[in-house]
């Protein structure tokens, strides 16, 4: 008898453990944060288009800016985590940015993101030139780094 009630205690501490080690299982895989753009609608906005209609297409952005001419930033970030036990690390992030006339109509768009370690704008294909605007991208993808 005393076999049977050790077999049972055995078998109830491995039920156990793996119910414990599958719930680390849950966590790993990627995530997303911030405004994750559907581009579609990110190719329906166009120069010229008002800021009205960027709002209807895009929504609301994550921040804006007054820094050498009104923009709209939609940031986000593509996070993964192999395991519950690993640190997260953010494999890309993006800021796509719509900068608009004084006439609140969109002048140029942007899709910065990091390439070779520079900031980079996928639309243009080229690194920011240095000047206040260049500035405040690189300060916002050094301190969203740090989530």
């Amino acid at each position: 008898m005393r076999s049977g009630i050790g077999h049972k205690i055995g078998l109830a501490a491995a039920l156990a453990g793996s119910l414990a080690l599958g719930g680390c299982l849950g966590y790993e895989g990627t995530h997303f944060r911030g405004h994750v753009l559907d581009e579609k609608a990110a190719e329906q906005v166009r120069t010229g288009a008002s800021a009205e209609q960027v709002l209807v297409v895009l929504g609301t952005p994550s921040t804006t800016s007054t820094v050498g001419g009104d923009a709209w930033y939609y940031i986000s970030q593509k996070v993964e985590r192999p395991l519950a036990f690993m640190q997260p690390s953010v494999t890309d992030q993006r800021v796509y940015a719509v900068y608009f006339d004084k006439n609140k109509k969109v002048q140029r768009i942007a899709n910065y993101g990091v390439q070779d370690g520079q900031v980079f704008d996928f639309v243009t294909r080229t690194t920011p030139t240095a000047g206040a605007e260049s500035s405040f991208v690189r300060n916002m993808f050094t301190n969203l780094m740090r989530f």
